[in-house]
């Protein structure tokens, strides 16, 4: 009989041998590694031999998978083979499924957003479904992330929803054939006012370049553009080369856009641009604020240290980290931060400092006092360690208390669709205004319903009594406390009216989705945002564009 232990020390021994001629550094940490993951296997084990109840494999390992990983820094994750789906969606744009936004409310997942020319939109689908049941099974109770999974799967495969609609006497029932999703990367681009173009960029997944490519020399084409504004807000990233390439349409071949470089130094690279620029003169803006990130940070600060352009919104997010994928056993894969990126100018602009973290495990941000600055192209001052900084900083639109609660709490969604069931059509999403007499009509809807929020205000008085009652003074100042809460409630009414504009704006852009979907409620808020009135002033008075594009960074 083969005894297993001998076997076991003898192979240790072997790799002890081995490992002593090639250095202690390595044989170190290669005994650290085998014998770490050995307490692993065996802790594993014992756990599932002798723990007193059942325990759910997957789940136990995923959670201490996770556990691991978030020691590092948050963009290093896992992804189960059950993931794959969403990992796919992020990177390549596509994905199996039905084709639509949904959202949850109470105990029901509704419908959101169909997408235009996909299943759920052909089968019929609006915004406001309620799904009742999925493939005859009750749909009461599971989240918006249950609906979705079951939602997704291999394209020609089907599935049935209950659904139950406003205005409809009974549920009805659609089947449906999943097929493969496409989003894209350019929802929107169009015309501002007289020769500006537009272009709206989401994402960087495949084929994201050639989408922008496409989209600028249309605008050329039908419309002779003078100027373009390419719109990066919200935009989290995706592929580093498709950041490349779109920093190409606008500079010429040769040019340096990003470098990476991490600790295996066979993986450090250097990216330039390939081809022929589409235009290197046109004046360019690009539009960030704090979600923009990663390929959107290489994208501004390319074009921004090379003088190519203007930055205008807000500092960008800060994420000077590139990830690779690589792959696991049972098809599940790992996204693992192998490098920084660093952008012509030669800075880094990650905020975060994910090396080193307080007692509580948190991740502070490179002090100011840290920061190098760096020169541009022709000589204008740059800093690194914080993100993308405007050239031209705009203060951004801030949500109202009101406003923010008729949102969250689905109020102009549900009124949004209750005007769609009343007018079967509306003008152009670009022309169409809400008249008073619609939001008179909307305040009538909301009447009676719940909308509530607590201003800032309300809380710190509420902290206050808290703190008060804990520390035994709250009857001594009671009555003002008292007084000055009843100073503070909100009143709803005046609320409505005081933040018209802003919840006419909400309304507009809601109600254009309905008529118009995606691309509707893009052109819908393009009258009213304030960040592109501003571009366009800047591109129609070419010497102050040239200005800002002189005006050294620390001189701001």
């Amino acid at each position: 009989m083969i005894n297993i232990n001998n076997l076991k020390f003898r192979f240790l021994l072997i790799l002890f041998v081995i490992f002593s001629f090639t250095g202690f550094t390595q044989t170190n940490n290669d005994f650290e590694i085998s014998k770490n993951l050995e307490i692993f296997t065996t802790l594993y084990r014992q756990l599932h031999l002798n723990y007193v109840d059942e325990i759910k494999s997957g789940d136990l390992m995923k959670k201490g998978i996770d556990a691991m990983l978030e020691n590092l820094d948050p963009y290093t994750v896992y992804i189960p083979e059950s993931d794959i789906e969403d990992y796919r969606l992020m990177t390549t744009g596509q994905y199996g499924g039905i084709g639509a936004l949904i959202h949850q409310k109470g105990d029901f997942v509704y419908i959101s957003d169909p997408y235009e020319g996909f299943p759920a939109f052909k089968a019929g689908l609006i915004p406001g479904d309620k799904i009742l049941e999925v493939n005859k099974q009750s749909a009461k109770g599971k989240s918006s992330s249950d609906i979705s999974s079951i939602f997704k799967g291999q394209p020609g495969t089907t599935l049935t929803v209950l659904v139950e609609r406003e205005g409809e006497a009974k549920p009805f029932e659609l089947t449906f054939t999943r097929e493969e999703i496409k989003l894209l990367n350019v929802p929107y681009y169009g015309l501002l006012g007289k020769d500006v173009g537009y272009i709206k960029l989401t994402s960087f997944t495949q084929e994201a370049s050639k989408e922008v490519k496409e989209a600028f020399l249309k605008l050329k084409e039908k419309y002779n553009i003078q100027s373009v504004i390419l719109d990066l807000r919200g935009n989290g990233g995706g592929l580093l080369q498709e950041a490349v390439n779109i920093v190409n349409i606008f500079v010429d071949k040769g040019q340096l856009v990003v470098n990476t470089k991490g600790k295996v130094s066979e993986r450090n690279s250097s990216h330039k641009t390939l081809d022929v620029a589409v235009d290197n003169k046109i004046p360019l803006i690009v539009l960030v604020d704090r979600g923009s990130a990663s390929a959107s940070e290489i994208v501004s600060g390319a074009i921004q240290d090379l003088d190519r352009g203007l930055i205008v919104g807000q500092k960008t997010f800060g994420k000077g980290l590139v990830q690779n994928i690589f792959p696991v056993s049972y098809n599940a894969q790992v996204k693992i931060t192998i490098a920084k990126y660093y952008i012509p100018s030669g800075r880094c602009i990650q905020a975060i400092d994910y090396s080193h973290k307080d007692e509580e495990g948190a991740a502070g941000k490179f002090p100011d006092s840290l920061k190098t600055a760096f020169k541009t192209k022709n000589g204008r001052t740059v800093y690194d360690g914080g993100g993308i900084e405007p050239d031209l900083a705009l203060e951004p639109d801030k949500a109202s208390n009101i406003a923010f609660s008729l949102a969250t709490k689905y109020l102009i969604f549900d009124y949004a669709s209750y005007f769609k069931r009343k007018n079967p059509s509306i003008i152009s999403a670009k022309d169409f205004v809400i008249t008073d007499a619609i939001y008179d009509d909307f305040i009538k809807f909301i009447n009676g319903k719940d909308y509530d929020y607590t201003t800032k205000s309300e809380k710190g008085l509420a902290d206050l009594k808290l703190v008060a009652e804990r520390e035994g003074y709250f009857n001594a100042i009671k009555p003002e406390y008292q007084a000055l809460k009843d100073k503070l409630i909100h009143d709803k009414t005046a609320d409505l009216i005081k933040n018209k504009d802003e919840i006419k704006a909400l309304l507009k852009s809601e109600i254009a989705n309905r008529y118009f979907y995606q691309k509707g409620r893009i052109e819908a808020t393009l009258s009213d945002d304030n960040e592109i009135t501003k571009s366009i002033e800047v591109l129609s008075d070419l010497k102050t564009y040239k200005k800002l594009l002189e005006k050294s960074a620390d001189s701001k």
